[in-house]
């Protein structure tokens, strides 16, 4: 088969969302699908939905409009504000946008009022992740000021956590989000349907036994595609972590010493030699690097260490093993390495079908399934 490739199992992805949408079901809260790190693709966000997410979110409009074409027709909103050059795009194709800019919530109206619709304006509020962010203090007069913007409509408030820092919000942050629509709500009068806690971070909050408040939905990509915790890297109990894998193919496997100092490099009869030790090691080249993934995210199998990478080489240690060239490597990767290979265009993507074995899924137990290649 082609390589290198990212084999994709869509059951299992389905399974993830099916478990989380249930486990958070039974607190209160809704999950929308993010699909920007596989590039909204219409396969991967058919799992999703089929595993009861409310709808679909992206940040790049190619996605959605990628899953758009695909027939994907159930709420798609934009978790990255609109680009001023893609305003009626943004319209055509997305239910809301999360937004914190009025100019551009502005235009958003114009183009919607050009296109005789209404779109949906959910703003983001500055929590500590000091990405994009509206400042509390300022929340009521932006969302007032929305309300007041012909084309547009206010549908909740929002909030990021874990993307620029590293930091898991607390049940103090989730109460504050609460309170900040509660605010909104009795400054501009109406009612603030959606109040979106976050993403994958959240879940160690969100699965706990303290009071959601008035946050309703989670916004879930990693947790959903790798069943990990964004922030601690480690998996999440009853989510499958091997929905996607890496293949790559050996181009050499020589034994090399470990290290060869600069002073083993010395002539001799008029010839370059390296002076071989006799530590050598099993030294593996594939064919993947920087340019088709984020190579420090890969996940090698037991025993095989990452030496280092270049554009287009991978170089790993096999140890006393001997790998055969043009044999292939599986590795599996994080969230980091599984949106460079999805979004590279040399990487081939291998989708595997599911069949339920016993017809239905039990509630965030691992299933088995068959698979069709």
């Amino acid at each position: 088969m082609t390589t290198p490739r990212v084999e994709i199992d869509l059951g299992k992805i389905q399974a993830n969302a099916r478990c989380l949408v249930r486990r958070l079901g039974a607190r209160g809260l809704s999950v929308t699908g993010v699909t920007k790190a596989v590039c909204g693709h219409p396969d991967i966000a058919r799992a999703m939905l089929d595993g009861g997410v409310v709808g679909l979110a992206d940040a790049r409009i190619a996605n959605v409009v990628r899953m758009r074409i695909a027939g994907i027709n159930c709420p798609i909103s934009m978790i990255r504000a609109p680009l001023l050059s893609e305003m009626e795009d943004a319209i055509q194709h997305c239910d809301a946008s999360y937004n914190t800019e009025m100019d551009t919530i502005r235009k958003l109206g114009a183009a919607a009022k050009k296109l005789g619709t209404s779109h949906d304006v959910i703003l983001l509020a500055e929590m500590g992740d000091m990405r994009e962010g509206i400042l509390p203090e300022n929340l009521n007069e932006c969302a007032a000021r929305v309300i007041a913007t012909p084309g547009v409509a206010l549908k909740g408030i929002a909030a990021n956590f874990a993307c620029m820092g590293n930091a898991a919000p607390t049940g103090g942050d989730m109460a504050m989000l609460s309170r900040l629509a509660d605010q909104v709500e009795g400054a501009c009068g109406p009612f603030v349907e959606l109040v979106s806690g976050g993403g994958s971070a959240n879940l160690p909050w969100a699965l706990g036994e303290g009071s959601t408040g008035r946050v309703n939905n989670l916004r879930l990509g990693e947790a959903i595609l790798l069943g990990t915790d964004p922030v601690t890297g480690h998996p999440i109990a009853g989510l499958h972590t091997d929905a996607f894998a890496l293949f790559a193919e050996v181009i050499e496997a020589r034994d090399k010493p470990s290290s060869i100092p600069p002073a083993s490099i010395a002539p001799e009869r008029g010839m370059l030699k390296l002076v071989r030790s006799d530590d050598l090691r099993a030294r593996t080249v594939l064919a993947v690097g920087q340019q088709d993934t984020e190579t420090s995210g890969l996940k090698f199998p037991s025993g095989i260490i990452l030496i280092g990478a270049t554009c287009d080489h991978t170089v790993v240690d096999t140890g006393k093993t001997a790998v055969p060239v043009g044999s292939e490597m599986k590795m599996g990767v994080n969230y980091s390495a599984l949106m460079r290979a999805m979004s590279a265009p040399d990487v081939a993507k291998t989708v595997h079908g599911k069949q339920k074995v016993n017809g239905s899924f039990n509630d965030c137990e691992t299933q088995h399934y068959l698979t069709l290649v």
